[in-house]
């Protein structure tokens, strides 16, 4: 552990999680371990490595889920057509706070715009929360309404 606090060491894992993703990205042939493995790690705490590399690998894991919501919930964009570090962002966040619930969901959508916000365009930040906020709905909704239909003992009362 360092002197720096645990939000700290975090941000930095999803600032080098945001790059490694986004590598991925762009070289689909590369896999994450490899990807892990070629990061100069010289300087990083190994709770900060550690935390980013597992991300990496859930995003890895994930990444066709991922790329499933998106085109189920945003229509009028291919996935491919979105700028990368959106892109890897989004997996980034989506991966943390609904998948594989590392962290609160407002916290994984919090940290992906600020991390969008540096890496991205001008316009990154508001569409990466745009994105992610219309896919958080939905989901939270149809988990909503699959609670509506079941019972008071939690079976299904279809």
């Amino acid at each position: 552990m360092g002197k720096d606090s645990l939000p700290q060491r975090r941000r930095r894992a999803r600032e080098i999680a945001l790059q490694l993703i986004y590598e991925l990205d762009l070289r689909p042939a590369l896999s994450a371990s490899d990807a892990i493995e070629m990061f100069p790690w010289d300087g990083e705490a190994k709770d900060v490595a550690e935390y980013a590399a597992s991300l990496v690998r859930a995003a890895a894991r994930h990444t066709d889920d991922i790329d499933s919501l998106l085109r189920e919930y945003i229509v009028g964009w291919r996935t491919e057509r979105m700028v990368a570090v959106d892109r890897a962002s989004i997996r980034l966040a989506l991966c943390e706070g609904l998948i594989e619930r590392k962290v609160p969901l407002a916290v994984a959508i919090s940290e992906a715009v600020e991390l969008t916000k540096m890496f991205g365009t001008m316009e990154s930040g508001s569409f990466v929360n745009g994105v992610l906020g219309r896919i958080v709905r939905s989901v939270e909704n149809a988990e909503g309404d699959s609670e509506n239909a079941k019972g008071k003992d939690g079976s299904s009362a279809l």
